[in-house]
């Protein structure tokens, strides 16, 4: 572990540099990225100069306790050691940690799908709800949430509703959001007070560019239609709306978001791209056999992965185990906590693998 932490130091040393030469600094590409990799490495470095000094205290208290003739002294060493062992294994926990390789595409943007399962209205209601919590945490953490397609419910909410989100880590911070999404609650339409079950899926894909998913626009059909839902005037008079048929697969993409025909096609055509990306990711992680897949859910929206009990104001994750009381706050998108247990759980599993070996 030392060894990867010098190296790292010695790169981080160099970006540095690098970073402050003329050529660089009028090469916004370039400087961008040494920027961004200057920013990653800086938080281990330092992380590393305070597991340094740590280790250099702790070497001193142990000779000064060996070679010192001084009870009072003595005493003092006795103290510091006492004070600065146990702040070793976690700070060693935490820099093995912070060396696990990152997933490339955590740093990229999504396509966020949620689409009313089992559970009629309900589901829709529900489906609603989670794009609220969604966008209200997208909100609190600085992202941007913009609706590219969406289906309103007879009794509110959505029958489906698709997103792009982007900013800082989100697909790190989503991609285990993927899967089935349970509610146990008295709908708002049952006179009796019956708890009712029902469901809604979420996927998210991965915002792909061009040049990760070669489409043949050969194998497209490209269809118009006027808009629906709030837009003005334009709405139900032109045919800006585009519902794109992807022919060798079947797959359907449509967007309605823009006034504008050619913004809807390039949104369309996003959507179509990450859904063809993430049909082939899943064919490689089914030949992977990927192990920690097994542990945190496959993100496969057969997954139920999650619960949300009402009346018992509960929450609960089934791939981890974690249970919580605090609903509300989580429908209000404080889901932070929900997020950091699959962190932690898929960085558990890289661990038992030797990750950062």
């Amino acid at each position: 572990m030392i060894d990867k932490l010098q190296a790292i130091k010695m790169r981080f040393e160099e970006v540095a540099e690098d970073i402050v030469k003329p050529d660089n600094v009028s090469d916004m590409k370039k400087y961008t990225s040494l920027n961004k990799e200057y920013k990653q490495l800086e938080k281990i470095v330092l992380k590393f100069q305070e597991y340094q000094t740590l280790l250099s205290n702790l070497e001193n208290a142990k000779l000064m306790l060996e070679q010192e003739k001084d009870p009072e002294f003595r005493q003092l060493a006795k103290e510091e050691l006492d004070a600065l062992s146990p702040q070793k294994e976690p700070l060693e926990a935490e820099l093995k940690e912070m060396l696990i390789p990152k997933d490339p595409n955590d740093s990229k943007n999504v396509i966020l799908e949620i689409r009313a399962g089992t559970g009629g209205d309900e589901a829709s209601i529900f489906a609603g709800d989670l794009h609220r919590m969604y966008q209200r945490y997208a909100e609190k953490i600085g992202w941007k949430m913009d609706a590219l397609d969406f289906t309103e419910g007879t009794s509110g909410g959505y029958k489906e509703i698709i997103c792009s989100v982007t900013g800082e880590d989100v697909y790190g911070k989503l991609k285990f959001e993927s899967g089935v999404h349970r509610v146990q609650r008295v709908p708002a339409t049952e006179t009796q007070g019956r708890v009712h079950t029902s469901a809604a899926t979420v996927a998210v894909l991965l915002e792909v560019e061009e040049v990760d998913v070669q489409i043949n626009m050969n194998d497209i059909r490209k269809d118009t239609f006027c808009s629906s839902g709030p837009g003005g005037q334009s709405v139900n008079t032109t045919y800006s709306a585009i519902r794109l048929t992807h022919l060798p697969t079947g797959l359907v993409v449509q967007c309605q978001d823009e006034k504008s025909q050619i913004k809807n096609f390039d949104k369309a055509l996003k959507v179509l791209r990450s859904r063809l990306f993430d049909i082939e990711q899943a064919k490689q992680d089914q030949e992977l056999g990927d192990l920690r897949k097994q542990m945190v859910g496959s993100g496969d929206r057969s997954d139920k992965i999650r619960t949300y009990n009402y009346p018992q104001s509960r929450i609960t994750d089934h791939r981890v185990g974690y249970t919580a009381y605090n609903l509300p706050s989580i429908m209000d998108g404080n889901i932070e906590e929900l997020l950091e247990q699959m962190r932690i759980a898929e960085n558990a599993e890289k661990l038992k693998e030797g990750a950062f070996n």
